[in-house]
């Protein structure tokens, strides 16, 4: 997939092909569904933005990020996309007037279908919607398709309650609206050297990823560098501060089952599957490895399911 990191750089690449506007955070599955209405035009790109709009206009309120750039490019990737414009975020550039916003698309970029979702609004102080974007192309013998909200369940896809979701540590219903499981990229770092200690060596994650679960133990997927992307290594882990041990930092530890190995320095995608249990305090070690055994277990109930 051919990345252009502004509109400039594309010039006229993408004439006469298909391309869907948005922030595409999270890319679930209603951003997924104007994805495949862009390829049913042939050819078909992703118009978004770098960094998020709200992380310049309202940097106090703006959302943790679902996925981070890298992340979400190598998804459109996966869901067919030959194209990305990552145009670069600014207060200046949000003064863009809604006519030049058009003039981008239809007459530099030259693109003969766009697809945006119904509450779509573009320009400056948010002036252009869906009916103004299609009258601009309409102008100019282009075509704009307007993707209804997509549901799962009765619950309407959105970024806001995907994140939600996370946040809550509800990893399986925001996979049922992501279409695929939560996951973040991290590196192994040095622990502590606690888990070893008890009999279950663990994974210290440290992510750049601005979004994680709520504390708690997860069943999940690992994937390790080198291998092809269906090598998945299930496991347990834990997300919190280990209260047992008295800490106050939130790590993010991962135990692989039945896996030996020197995993230190190494890239890892944590694939989250389902939630065990909320974090907890127990009063002993003794008391702590028991309750882990019946974790790792709870663990492969669910990985067993999912290869099932």
């Amino acid at each position: 997939m051919k990345v252009y990191p502004a509109v400039a750089d594309a010039g006229r690449a993408l004439a006469g092909q298909a391309l869907a506007l948005g922030n595409f955070d999270g890319v679930h599955v209603g951003h997924q569904a104007l994805f495949a209405e862009a390829r049913r035009h042939g050819r078909a790109a992703a118009f978004t933005f770098n960094p998020h709009p709200g992380k310049v206009l309202q940097p106090e309120l703006a959302p943790k990020l679902i996925t981070l750039l890298p992340r979400k490019l190598e998804l459109f990737e996966e869901l067919g996309l030959d194209a990305a414009v990552v145009q670069p975020f600014s207060r200046e550039y949000a003064r863009t007037p809604p006519a030049d916003f058009e003039a981008a698309l239809f007459d530099a970029l030259g693109v003969a279908h766009v697809v945006v979702g119904s509450d779509f609004t573009y320009g400056s102080a948010r002036r252009g919607t869906a009916e103004t974007l299609r009258e601009a192309a309409a102008r100019r013998g282009a075509t704009v398709h307007v993707v209804p909200p997509v549901t799962v369940d009765g619950v309407v896809a959105s970024s806001s309650r995907v994140r939600e979701y996370i946040l809550e540590g509800r990893v399986s219903a925001a996979r049922r609206l992501l279409g695929r499981p939560f996951d973040l990229d991290g590196t192994v770092v040095t622990g502590a050297g606690r888990g070893r200690g008890i009999g279950f060596p663990t994974a210290n994650v440290d992510t750049q990823n601005e979004l994680r679960p709520a504390p708690g133990v997860y069943a999940i997927r690992v994937q390790l560098p080198g291998e092809s992307k269906g090598t998945w290594h299930g496991g347990a882990a834990n997300i919190g501060v280990k209260p047992t041990f008295g800490g106050t930092e939130v790590t993010i530890e991962a135990h692989l089952l039945d896996f030996t190995g020197d995993l230190y320095g190494k890239e890892l995608r944590v694939q989250f599957l389902d939630r065990l249990r909320p974090e907890q305090r127990f009063g002993s070690v003794v008391e702590l490895t028991g309750q882990i055994k019946r974790d790792v277990e709870a663990a492969r109930a669910v990985i067993a399911r999912e290869e099932s």
